[in-house]
């Protein structure tokens, strides 16, 4: 383990010795099945499990001659275990082994990443409970649209790694099945009865029917999923590096003692861990469209798809691990700053009330056609350089005939947007209870 925010378990699963581990795990499985058969003697069952030795090195050497990954494995596997290595690999062909083994490491790699999304899962219920009332600038477009809180944002992001974690569920039920069904899928030399039973010894589900191949469309699932949850990884990197500019100042990444912004510029505090987030999620997605790329191949098989996997998959894999580390790292150590989120909302003096007042106008009996036009006036006016929004409003004389200027302030009242926030909250299972009319949390707090 790095730290608690990078694992290097992921790591390990995709190493050249856990590859051929897997491969050796899947033949041993095999075998037990055939000396429970009798078709392996028990004595040399004994032999295969004490001299069956992984050295990656010499793997490596013989595949340079034979050219051949698994009649490399296989052959090396017979140099240590001797005569009994015969029964290796019997009535197999390499899909048997390398698409089994692979799923085998898949599904390992499925338990880490539903550890990283339990945790993230858990950090943004944190961050969003204790920020349910924290009032702060909606955006759209980019700009100043109406209040909500911060606690919507960060329930937002709550409900999304909610749903990932519902999808990881389901796509490792499809993603981890084996197969050893031979070269064109027909269990011509093992019987089904063999597949069903080693597969089930290893912990993997059954490929109902199947090629040579397990069927890429499993695969592709699988990466798009890991794409999926980069583009929500980047979607909150993307938002805390929109709210940490100067010019708004509301969120910001974790800045450790010491840390350095810039070599020229001292006073730069830039969010270089969610633009790493931000990039790094680009290579998660592009891996997936290979992986969608693999789904048509030749027939029963060929192998057009094999050198891509040994790209995008452990690199997608490990990706998406480090990822939700650093998001981990973000969502804990976020520091927010709530008055700035506060006086951001006069930034515009007034204006984001202009629903608001529109459909107060209209309550009180004016047309909305009219109402729309009295409030867009005075919002262009203040906008333009003019007074504030109330000030403004009190010059159209529809809005002067029924409002005093204090009337108008108390419409324009930000926690008056808080209304269904606790049911919203609890909705999607968490329960807040406003404290009092106004309450938010005060100050720059780090989560």
């Amino acid at each position: 383990m790095i730290d608690r925010y990078s694992r290097s378990p992921m790591k390990d699963i995709w190493s050249r010795e856990a590859q051929f581990q897997s491969w050796l795990d899947v033949e041993i499985a095999v075998c037990e099945y055939y000396t429970k058969k009798k078709k392996i003697p028990a004595k040399d069952m004994e032999i295969i499990r004490k001299k069956a030795k992984i050295n990656v090195a010499r793997i490596d050497e013989i595949e340079a001659t034979v050219r051949h990954d698994v009649i490399a494995f296989t052959t090396q596997l017979a140099e240590v275990i001797g005569p009994s290595s015969r029964f290796i690999h019997l009535g197999l062909t390499s899909s048997d082994v390398g698409d089994t083994a692979l799923s085998l490491r898949i599904a390992k790699a499925c338990k880490i990443l539903m550890e990283d999304l339990k945790l993230v899962h858990k950090a943004l219920k944190k961050l969003a409970t204790r920020h349910a009332f924290t009032i702060m600038m909606g955006r759209t477009h980019g700009m100043h649209a109406e209040p909500t809180t911060f606690g919507m944002k960060a329930l937002v992001w709550y409900m999304e790694f909610g749903r990932h974690i519902e999808r990881l569920e389901e796509v490792t039920r499809r993603i981890c099945v084996g197969k050893i069904s031979g070269a064109v899928g027909t269990c011509a030399h093992t019987g089904l009865n063999l597949e069903e039973t080693v597969c089930k010894k290893l912990g993997l589900g059954v490929a109902e029917v199947s090629t040579q191949v397990l069927q890429r469309d499993r695969h592709a699932e699988f990466l798009s999923f890991l794409a999926l949850v980069a583009a929500s990884i980047e979607k909150i990197a993307t938002e805390v590096r929109h709210l940490q500019r100067p010019e708004i100042r509301e969120l910001e990444e974790p800045f450790a003692k010491g840390q350095k912004g810039s070599s020229a510029m001292p006073h730069k505090r830039n969010p270089v861990t969610a633009e790493q987030m931000t990039g790094l999620a680009r290579v998660v997605r592009s891996n997936s469209i290979a992986g969608l790329e693999n789904v048509a191949l030749w027939s029963e098989r060929d192998i057009s798809h094999s050198s891509v996997e040994r790209v995008v998959i452990p690199d997608s894999c490990m990706l998406t691990d480090y990822l939700l580390g650093k998001l981990l790292w973000m969502v804990e150590g976020m520091y927010v700053n709530t008055d700035q989120m506060a006086e951001n909302i006069m930034k515009t003096r007034g204006l984001v009330f202009s629903q608001k007042m529109l459909l107060s106008l209209v309550d009180d009996g004016m047309t909305r056609e009219e109402a729309y036009k009295c409030v867009q006036d005075a919002a262009m006016r203040s906008w333009n350089g003019g007074d504030l929004f109330s000030v403004e409003l009190m010059k159209e004389a529809p809005v002067a005939k029924k409002y005093t200027r204090e009337q108008l302030v108390e419409v324009m009242d930000p926690t008056s947007y808080l209304g269904h926030v606790e049911k919203i909250f609890h909705r999607c299972g968490i329960n807040v209870a406003r404290k009092h009319k106004g309450s938010k949390a005060k100050g720059r707090k780090k989560n």
